[in-house]
């Protein structure tokens, strides 16, 4: 399980081999060191906070939005995403903005509001934040690997084309 505190973008988490309980400590060891933990977690200078939610822990809601994913939408039920959970130490790379081409910075109005997407094109990884309304800071909505149709249709990419003016 120490060993994956040792990766760096843009190698992967070796998770496969871990039971249930190791694979959640071992991504825990990460998320606390890298965003729960990290008094400098800011994105262009604004700093980063969790998605609030009722009456759940906001660390422990964003942690569950960088490792699962959402497998029925009526329920809002999800279950574990391997693509997500090894890439989770990305996230911290690509906020402090270590990576100098093919990145693409962008904001749009969605039907849910306003959001800013960060998209590494050649790896195919998208975080998405939202800014709070008086733009002092972000949410951390979550992040993912772009795979099957979304990656083929280069969804990312068609929102990028009805980008705002402005990084919001």
């Amino acid at each position: 399980m120490p060993l994956n505190l040792l990766k760096t973008y843009n190698s992967l988490l070796e998770l496969n081999t871990y039971n249930d309980f190791q694979r959640k400590q071992s991504l825990l060891g990460i998320f606390n060191r890298d965003i729960a933990n990290n008094e400098n977690f800011r994105f262009k200078g604004k700093q980063i906070t969790p998605t609030p939610a009722d009456g759940v822990i906001k660390m422990e809601t964003l942690f569950t939005h960088l490792t699962t994913v959402i497998i029925d939408k009526a329920t809002r039920k999800r279950e574990f995403d391997l693509d997500r959970s090894v890439r989770l130490h990305w996230v911290k790379y690509h906020i402090e903005e270590r990576k100098p081409s093919n990145m693409y910075l962008f904001s749009i109005k969605e039907p849910d509001g306003l959001r800013t997407y960060l998209y590494d094109k050649d790896e195919k990884y998208v975080i998405i934040f939202e800014p709070l309304r008086d733009r002092s800071a972000y949410y951390l909505i979550t992040a993912y690997y772009l795979k099957g149709k979304d990656a083929k249709r280069d969804k990312i990419m068609k929102k990028y084309n009805r980008r705002l003016n402005e990084i919001l």
